[in-house]
């Protein structure tokens, strides 16, 4: 008992440590912001934050904006937005130096002198990776990883690093060392994650470009919660050294990195400099694939597939409305809609999704926690990881007829052999390309989906694990799918919520119904897909749906 007291003491010690230079980090922040506006009294920083990003590139390309100027404007209100939603983990200091330095740049890169924030799984030269982990804690990262490094290379100025879900498995965005983020819309209301801090920061303003990571949802949920937008590339359409992940070496699932933006154009910016000879150099397994301006800016009428719901997770009122208002707005631009029928998601939820991330019957998963004080928000998940195989194999049978749901979960958690691990992936191929049969069947060029909308109240997601069906998907196809916000939450979808029953009728959507519920105001979103590699493509579309 005293051991584990000492071991415990010692562990509170870090996170205070922690939790201290996180607040001086703020500090830090608000004066070198104070010394700026002292000495430059003159510069409207209201002007600076109003410019969407492919405008404030170019003029910083031209030199009619300093960098300074623009780098104290964002680091002023990532304070402010901080102060209020708990997003930022920490200041990179040496971002002040950079941008002090940026001016004397000769090569001017195409996000030259553009503050960026990046998601604290996304390794930073001599900082942290926690993913909200204790022992993670004082252990700087050797290098940047190779997306920070290409960011860098255009000019770019990786400024903070924003909070996570300890352990990434999650879309709430909590750990026991910096604690919870709050949506900045409302603050009652979870920014979603695992890229949590990240949809904060940018959908307060604090931000106007930023980085994250995506497993099964974690780019989507916080653009869509937040009120942004992101895309989720294939998997190794861009550098993943140098990330850490929530479950390492898992290829059932594919993870990707990818931005987040206040709009579309600022999306594709991101992608046109990451996609160039640095990336493609510093990191040989990504394809040398640069950015497709032909597809990006082509104006021919799209022929796109679309559903209103997978029949695993029934949609609110307002994401219904939102995929039938933007389908009718598509038609009515010359665009052709044709239905898509989704079937089996249940069986790809389980038998794919969590099957695969958790092969090993979850024990890799659980040895993260070796140590740690809290499980956060990943408590169905680490307690049937846990528990022994008979126990697992009694409560699947026994729950089967009253929470099937719950039942399948757990015959999902068990621990696979070898073989049956190649034979999941072998199936999971075969999945990739049957979808693409039927997607071809009908002559798609783009996929419209819902989104899960609108956030959920802080605490929820814990609660939802089975809510991310809309975004797990296409993880286990690896097919590139971003978001962008249409509608907000109207007094009669919330009217209409009160009808709201799901189709397990469960524990899980009684919950779910209660998460939606007062969310008048609150933005509602569509998820856009493509085929694999066809980012330009979705981005076209995505960009499509946003100026309708």
């Amino acid at each position: 008992l005293l051991l584990r007291w000492r071991r415990r003491r010692a562990l509170w010690r870090k996170v205070a440590e922690a939790q201290e230079r996180q607040e001086r980090s703020l500090v830090r922040m608000e004066a070198a912001v104070q010394r700026f506006r002292e000495q430059h009294p003159s510069v409207s920083v209201a002007s600076i934050l109003s410019l969407p990003l492919p405008e404030l590139s170019r003029k910083l390309r031209d030199g009619s904006l300093p960098p300074d100027h623009v780098f104290y404007a964002y680091v002023g209100k990532a304070v402010q937005i901080a102060t209020e939603t708990n997003c930022i983990t920490e200041f990179l200091q040496e971002s002040e130096t950079q941008a002090r330095k940026a001016k004397l740049m000769e090569k001017r890169g195409l996000l030259y002198g553009v503050p960026v924030s990046i998601k604290d799984s996304i390794d930073c030269q001599g900082h942290d990776s926690t993913l909200g982990f204790i022992k993670n804690l004082n252990k700087p990262a050797a290098e940047d990883s190779v997306v920070v490094q290409v960011l860098k290379r255009q000019g770019a100025i990786p400024f903070v690093k924003t909070n996570v879900p300890q352990s990434l498995i999650s879309y709430d965005c909590k750990n026991l060392i910096f604690g919870q983020t709050r949506n900045p819309l409302l603050y009652t209301r979870t920014p979603g994650g695992s890229s949590g801090g990240e949809g904060a920061l940018v959908g307060g303003g604090g931000s106007i470009l930023g980085i994250g990571t995506d497993v099964g949802g974690s780019l989507r949920f916080p653009a869509a919660f937040c009120g942004i937008c992101a895309i989720k590339p294939t998997g190794k359409r861009l550098s993943k050294r140098g990330i850490m992940s929530g479950v390492t070496g898992q290829k059932a699932v594919a993870a990707a990195v990818g931005p987040l933006a206040k709009d579309v154009e600022s999306l594709a910016l991101c992608l046109r400099a990451l996609l160039t000879e640095d990336m493609f150099s510093l990191d040989s397994t990504v394809p040398p694939l640069p950015f497709n301006e032909e597809v990006y800016s082509s104006t021919k009428p799209l022929r796109i597939g679309y559903y209103e719901t997978d029949f695993f997770t029934m949609p609110s009122p307002a994401m219904r409305r939102a995929v039938r208002e933007t389908k009718q707005l598509l038609e009515e631009a010359g665009h052709t809609l044709v239905p898509f029928e989704l079937t089996n998601v249940d069986y790809v939820i389980f038998n794919y999704c969590v099957r695969g991330m958790f092969a090993d019957g979850g024990s890799s998963f659980v040895k993260k926690f070796k140590g740690e004080m809290e499980k956060g928000g990943t408590g169905l998940f680490f307690w049937l990881a846990k528990a022994p195989h008979w126990l697992k194999t009694l409560l699947s049978w026994i729950s089967k007829p009253f929470v099937p749901r719950f039942s399948s979960i757990i015959r999902s958690m068990k621990e696979n052999t070898v073989d049956e691990v190649w034979s999941l992936h072998h199936e999971i191929e075969d999945f990739c390309h049957q979808f693409i049969a039927q997607w071809k069947k009908l002559n798609l060029d783009v996929m419209l989906c819902p989104m899960l909308g609108p956030a959920l109240g802080i605490g929820y997601p814990a609660k939802l694990s089975v809510a991310v069906s809309y975004t797990m998907l296409y993880n286990a196809l690896d097919f590139p799918a971003g978001v962008v916000p249409v509608t907000l939450v109207t007094d009669e979808d919330e009217e209409q919520l009160k009808g709201y029953k799901g189709y397990y009728q469960d524990w899980w959507d009684r919950t779910l119904a209660k998460a939606f519920r007062g969310s008048v105001g609150m933005p509602v979103a569509v998820q856009c897909v493509a085929l694999p590699w066809q980012e330009e493509l979705c981005l076209r579309f995505m960009k499509e749906v946003e100026t309708l």
